[in-house]
């Protein structure tokens, strides 16, 4: 199931997960599973630190290998941010996204900080399943 019909699915959990980011800006966060479509409600970044703002970068690794039916991407990149250095100053909250986002099964979630452990990152979800 590279892409499922969302009238037809059997179930939808919602939820809501949070990372502590590393400088590492390449960590993996999460990876969609198979029969698994991830619907991103908001994504939220927030700098702990009280002193130092901190950059971020989110991106979706693996696009491409999922698409949705009818839809021939053309140049598409495999590699996609959602945020690239960009900067959250200190004791600040920043919206990354409140628009949905789809991730199909294999994508990857991935991303870090400019400091370990100044960043923060919040998302609300939905995993939609059709098995």
């Amino acid at each position: 199931m590279a892409n499922p019909n969302i009238v037809a699915v059997s179930t939808i959990y919602g939820g809501n997960m949070g990372w502590a980011l590393s400088n590492t800006l390449t960590a993996t966060l999460l990876t969609v599973q198979a029969d698994k479509l991830l619907k991103i409600n908001r994504i939220v970044c927030a700098n702990v630190d009280g002193t130092n703002a901190a950059d971020l970068n989110l991106y979706v690794d693996g696009m491409g290998t999922g698409t949705a039916n009818g839809i021939a991407p053309t140049g598409a990149s495999a590699t996609t941010y959602l945020a690239k250095t960009i900067s959250v100053p200190a004791d600040a909250s920043l919206v990354i996204s409140d628009t949905p986002i789809y991730l199909m099964e294999n994508d990857v979630l991935k991303g870090g900080a400019s400091a370990t452990g100044d960043l923060e990152l919040f998302i609300s979800y939905e995993v939609l399943d059709d098995a």
